[in-house]
């Protein structure tokens, strides 16, 4: 139990700092690492997928608000833009919950590394261009909300803070990258609230859950990874106002593409 604990803990090192400076929310990494440790445990593999993606999800709603803090202190969040994204995620991470929980482990964790390198290779490819100059090209409040509706589904599937979608919608939108990112930190709180909300409805009933499960999240190693996510997605959000933009979307566009082709292979 104590190796489990300093892995926990490592990891939430990594979750947070990614969840900090990138808008990632820490899951393109904790659910890889849950899908090879879970199975070390002898947890059962036809759930084990699920149960990696409902604890990330449950690490987020942590880190999150720490993430947020960060941002809120350097002024970077634009609230007319997140509060209407937010209302959609919820609703859509409540939903996504439930699709995931359907679909068998192997297939999820499978869909989870092709999503992740399509979102890699488009950030790359992003990150060689300029941003546009022109105004910002925002959507009204209800699109706004229909945006965050299908990246609240998407993320609570994959068990991801939302910031491998939100962070190219809004730069495709022409806010800046560190605008962008701090907007998708506000985002990672919804999504891991409505998708957490649903996996332990959807899990509630099921067989064979390891001990110290409430439906499909995991409580000690959302206790092990919170304890390290938590101070240092502070510290990652510091570190996203000093690195260049394009510096933050090649390092966000390389952990996605080699997450994503191990998952796949």
């Amino acid at each position: 139990m104590l190796e489990l604990l300093i892995q926990f803990l490592a990891l939430g090192v990594v979750a947070g700092l990614l969840a900090g400076a990138l808008g990632l929310g820490g899951g393109v990494v904790i659910v890889p690492a849950l899908l090879l440790m879970f199975p070390l445990m002898g947890f059962p593999a036809a759930i084990t997928a699920q149960l990696a993606v409902a604890t990330s999800l449950a690490t987020i709603a942590v880190t999150s608000t720490s993430s947020i803090y960060g941002h809120h202190r350097l002024g970077a969040i634009r609230w007319p833009v997140a509060l209407p994204m937010a209302a959609g995620i919820l609703a859509g991470a409540f939903i996504g919950a439930f699709v995931a929980s359907a679909l068998p482990s192997a297939m999820l964790a499978r869909l989870f590394g092709v999503f992740a390198m399509i979102i890699a290779v488009q950030m790359a490819i992003s990150s060689q261009r300029k941003q546009a100059d022109g105004a910002e090209r925002l959507p009204g409040r209800a699109g706004l909300a229909l945006a965050g509706a299908v990246i609240g589904t998407l993320s609570a599937i994959f068990g991801i803070g939302g910031g491998s979608m939100t962070v190219p919608f809004l730069s495709a939108c022409r806010l800046r990258m560190q605008q962008a990112v701090a907007v998708s930190a506000v985002c990672g709180l919804p999504i891991a609230l409505g998708g957490v909300t649903g996996f332990i409805i959807a899990g509630w009933q099921q067989p064979d859950l390891p001990d110290g499960s409430v439906g499909f999240v995991y409580l000690p190693a959302v206790a092990g990874i919170v304890l390290t996510s938590f101070p240092l997605a502070r510290l990652g959000a510091r570190l996203a106002h000093r690195l260049p933009a394009v510096t933050l979307k090649r390092v966000f566009a390389a952990a996605l593409f080699l997450i994503g082709l191990n998952l796949v292979l």
